[in-house]
């Protein structure tokens, strides 16, 4: 029995073909860079803009007595411990002024929703009591968690007078959800617990 032995046939590339190749793929990339970097550059702006726009109306909304423009408070590594040990992350913080005095705080937190990240603002007065929630940013399913970032049946509003003295806030506790967005529910919760922490830190 004889052994065939196979040998693979070695192609020949045209250096110069490799070069041209090398070169279009180089450009092509230069080229498609380029173009991110600009519609970036062009949409960066009213992006931004579009979120600042949507920050200040969601402090208005949570504390409406306030006067004025908030106050940007500094994030501390307390503030930060004290969202995080709560499940969620606080972004940004505000302090608000009504009559000369601070009234409460405007606190933006991100916490994980059904669907992805919910952001939302939620105001605490000087007493550490909740004055409001108001969702920023979502991706909530529509119809289903969609109903529970929309405040639908007051589900958020259920949240205003909640403080630290009520304990941990849950779902099913001292929480009620929208039926079938039970996630989108705890994860509103999870937020509302992180800002109740860290307004307790801030004294």
């Amino acid at each position: 029995m004889s052994n065939e032995v196979k040998t693979k046939e070695k192609v020949d590339m045209d250096p110069k073909y490799i070069i041209k190749l090398t070169v279009t793929l180089f450009v092509t990339c230069v080229i498609v860079a380029g173009l991110l970097g600009l519609v970036n550059s062009v949409t960066e702006g009213p992006i931004a803009e579009k979120n600042k726009t949507k920050t200040a109306a969601a402090i208005q909304e949570v504390l409406p007595e306030m006067e004025g423009s908030p106050a940007v408070v500094e994030l501390t590594d307390e503030m930060t411990a004290a969202a995080s040990g709560a499940g969620a992350t606080i972004t940004e913080a505000y302090e608000a002024q009504a009559g000369g005095s601070v009234i409460g705080y405007a606190l933006k937190i991100v916490a994980s929703g059904s669907q992805g990240n919910i952001e939302m603002m939620v105001g605490v007065d000087a007493e550490g009591a909740v004055t409001g929630v108001s969702i920023v940013k979502n991706s909530e399913t529509s119809g289903i968690g969609s109903k529970v970032m929309s405040n639908e049946n007051g589900v958020l509003d259920q949240f205003i007078g909640k403080s630290a003295a009520d304990g941990t806030l849950s779902v099913g506790k001292n929480v009620d959800a929208i039926s079938g967005a039970t996630v989108s529910s705890r994860g509103v919760t999870t937020g509302v617990n992180a800002a109740l922490a860290v307004a307790g830190v801030m004294g």
